[in-house]
């Protein structure tokens, strides 16, 4: 029997999410250590009808990767924020996205508005974001940074699959 487990993705081959793909996908986005055959009974089909999807979503590249979601303060690192960044020029530079090697930055995105990049870090301490927003401005072209500590976290969680009817639709469209 041929492997197929890295098809490459052909861009011809790449057909829209159904509801059955968006239950597989939602089901994993909540606990992705499921097996084939418990997803299976979660979604109403067989296992190997669900490993081919899985195998399909993976090769199409809508699961990007499988990881243990980790808890921040049980491993020491009780502070969460969020930093704006201001920079001369654009603000996706080689040494500014070296940042990412730091394991305290969790993201890194390019923003419009008023602030040209928005990163999330968690730290141990005040100290640990003194200390890193020190690094920070030791990059070339950082013009300054505002930094918002959350207080408390509400609801943090990965993408979901589902799309609410309301929003697919549009404010006023029923």
């Amino acid at each position: 029997m041929k492997n197929t487990d890295h098809i490459p993705q052909n861009a011809a081959s790449v057909r829209a999410l159904d509801a059955i793909d968006r239950k597989i996908l939602g089901e994993l986005g909540r606990d992705a250590t499921l097996s084939f055959s418990d997803l299976s009974q979660r979604v109403g089909l067989s296992a190997p009808a669900v490993h081919e999807r899985v195998k399909r979503l993976k090769a199409a590249g809508v699961i990007k990767r499988t990881v243990a979601i980790l808890d921040g303060p049980a491993l020491g690192k009780t502070l969460l924020a969020f930093v704006h960044v201001d920079t001369t020029g654009w603000g996706k530079t080689a040494a500014l996205m070296a940042l990412a090697k730091l394991p305290e930055v969790e993201e890194i995105h390019s923003a419009t508005g008023d602030t040209c990049l928005i990163m999330k870090v968690r730290v141990a301490s005040s100290e640990a974001l003194e200390g890193l927003l020190s690094q920070l401005y030791d990059v070339d072209g950082v013009r300054s940074t505002r930094t918002y500590v959350a207080l408390s976290t509400h609801l943090e969680r990965t993408v979901q699959a589902d799309i609410s009817d309301e929003l697919a639709l549009g404010p006023h469209i029923k």
